[in-house]
This record gives structure tokens, sequence and C-alpha cells, in this order.
């Protein structure tokens, strides 16, 4: 009986053996399928040059990146030709230096037009941006042209008011006026009369003087300064704007310097505001009344009087964007729709240089926003 008792056990052995090497086989892992492809985002568009339809008073489009593993707001904010201080505040609760690889970054790239005659060159301080509307031929759409620009800080405010462009200097030098040398030599750090032209020029490689003598629109050798409050009150741009707008503005041109944090306008039949936050040493008492403005372009000739008039508007949205402000242009005249989205539902663009960018992407003498007020200020 024992034999046959150890062929039987060898034989069950045997047929489990098979049996379980057969369950490895069917249980291993099917191939892994190769990754579904995600469609290619769309690559970004320049925001600075548009034609205008004379029914509107609103151009660009809100974009929306991914920041890169090194990116700052201020890398970003160059890339798209928009300030430091309009990226901050389109994106509240991200970090200014360490955004983090795949944060979304929501680029403030649609603009409400001042409430000011497009002609020349258009100011708002509140917005820290230029407008400039060259002059067009009988029959030819109008243009406007658009750039941020770093203005007068705290105590060294830029005027408000009209005036003109009265000449125009490449490669300037710069000779500090009496009050901005006395202020560095009290600060122990004394100018001299005169800086010459060249890379460390605070005035950059063009400037545009004005009718008020002490003032100027011209470049910088700080482009991170530019959305900031840094100058003695002269208007500075990045280094690739000036260029073009210094071969584009002939002498003569008419100059408005405006001061609106709450701007309301048209897009075809949507009613569009764009808040900014009131600058520290603003005073004006009362300041903008939103629902008086709001109230006033839905029954402007520049809106039409028809069905224009009869909008109504998302309260609680132009709420939280006066209480809020983001430099974003929402749409207040669409029911129930919240910020979260309508930003949602934005533009989704690679992070890259724009197509048709001003800036050639060299970032050699880019600087963290913090370091560009440091050293020689511009006038």
């Amino acid at each position: 009986m024992l034999p046959k008792t150890l062929s039987l056990i060898r034989c069950t052995a045997l047929a489990g053996l098979a049996l379980l090497a057969g369950c490895q086989s069917l249980g291993r892992p099917a191939a892994t399928p190769p990754p579904v492809a995600l469609p290619a985002l769309p690559a970004p568009v320049a925001m600075y040059e548009f034609t205008l339809n004379p029914m509107d008073d609103v151009v660009g489009t809100v974009q929306v990146i991914k920041a890169r593993d090194q990116d700052t707001l201020s890398d970003i904010a160059r890339r798209f030709n928009v300030g430091y201080e309009e990226i901050v505040a389109a994106n509240p609760g991200v970090d200014p230096w360490l955004p983090g690889a795949g944060t979304e970054v929501v680029i403030p790239t649609e603009f409400v037009l001042p409430d000011a005659k497009r002609q020349g060159i258009v100011i708002n301080l509140a917005a820290m941006r230029l407008f400039y509307f060259p002059q067009t031929k009988a029959g030819e759409p109008q243009r406007v042209i658009t750039h941020p620009i770093g203005i007068g800080r705290v105590g060294w405010r830029t005027p408000e008011g009209s005036t003109k462009v009265v000449s125009k200097t490449a490669a300037p030098a710069w000779t500090p006026t009496p009050a901005i040398r006395k202020e560095h030599a009290a600060d122990g750090d004394p100018l001299p009369k005169v800086v010459p032209p060249g890379p460390d020029n605070p005035m950059g490689t063009h400037v545009l003087r004005l009718g008020w003598p002490e003032y100027a629109i011209h470049g910088t050798d700080k482009p991170p300064s530019i959305g900031l409050r840094g100058t003695h009150g002269c208007l500075r741009l990045y280094p690739e704007d000036i260029v073009g707008l210094y071969d584009a503005v002939p002498v003569g041109t008419p100059v408005t310097v405006v001061n609106q944090p709450v701007l309301v306008g048209w897009r075809g039949d949507t009613l569009v505001m764009q808040t900014y936050p009131v600058l520290e040493d603003d005073k004006r008492s009362p300041r903008q009344r939103p629902d008086t403005l709001i109230d006033r372009v839905r029954k402007s000739m520049q809106g039409g009087q028809g069905a224009h008039a009869k909008v109504v508007v998302n309260e609680a949205l132009a709420a939280e964007i006066t209480h809020h402000p983001r430099a974003v242009a929402v749409p207040i005249s669409t029911a129930n729709l919240t910020l979260q989205q309508y930003l949602a539902a934005a533009l989704r663009v690679e992070n890259k240089l724009p197509l048709n960018s001003t800036w050639d992407g060299d970032t050699g003498r880019q600087v963290t926003a913090a370091h560009a007020m440091k050293g020689t200020e511009a006038p």
C-alpha cells in the first residue's frame, strides 16, 4: 500500500504544481497600455496691439498657463507683457517667488480701455498701464497699443492731467534733479551729476520727454520693476516696449494721465468690469463709485440706448471684484456667473513666449522684483 500511497502523493503534488504554474501564467499583468496623448495647448498670442471696434471698450483675452519649476510671477509677467502688480492681483494665494511647477497662473491680458479720449497716449496710473492710440488715415480702423508701466512711488507721485511729448532722445544721459540728489545723499548713496548712456542708465535706451519738465516716459535697466511704484514720478516701460513706442510716437503727441481703479465698458452686448487696487496715496473722497459708473456706462451713447440700457448687472460678481480687485476683466452682465466659473472657462495656453511678442526672451539682465528697487532709481 505504501508505494501506491507515495505514488498518489507524488502525482497529486505534480498536478498541484502544474495548476499553480497555470494560475501564475494567467495572473501575469497585462502589458501597460500606452499613455493617452492629451491635446496640445494652443500657443499664447501677444496681447499688446489691437484693432478697435468703435463700439467696444474692451480688447484682449484672459489666458491661463501652468507655471514651470523655476518660474516666478515676475518672469511670467515679462513673458506675457503684463506688470508685476497686475499678475500678483490676478493670482491671490500664489507665491510670487515660487508658484510651483503645475500651478495655474491667470494672465490678465484683457483690458477695459480708460475713460478718456482715444487720442495719443493715455496712461491709467491705477492699472499701471499705458495705451497708445496711433493716428489713422480716413477710412482706416483705429488701433491701440498697450504696455505695462512703472509709476511714481509714494512721496513722488506721477502727476495727473494733460501734457504732450515735447522731444525724443535715444541713448539718453540722466541728469538727476537736485531733489533726487539730495534724497540719495541723505541715504548715503550719492549720485553723480550726470549718469551717462549705457546698460546701467536707469532711463534705459530711449526717452520721450513730456511738457512737464521733470517727467518723462522712458525705458529701464531693471525690467522687473515694471508694474511697481518705484520711480521719482516718471513712467518706465520694459526695454523692449520703449523701443517700439519711441519709434511710433511723434513729437507733439498728446498725453493724458488718469487714475481709474474701476473700469466698465462694453464688448459687443456684454458689460465688462475691471478693478485694480486703489493707490495707497489716492486720497480722493469719494472715490469712483462702481454702481454710479456702471449705471452711466449702461446708458451711455457708447453702449447705445436700446437693449444695452436694459442689461441686468450680476450684482454679486460686481461686488466681489470691487471689494477684492483682481485686475481681471470680467463680464458682469452674465447672470449667476461666478469669478471662479469664469476663470475655469478661460483660455488655457502653453507657458512660452507668445507669438509676436515684443520681447526676445533673453533673461540676461533679469533680476527679481524685490531687488529691482535697489541701487540707482529711475527719475
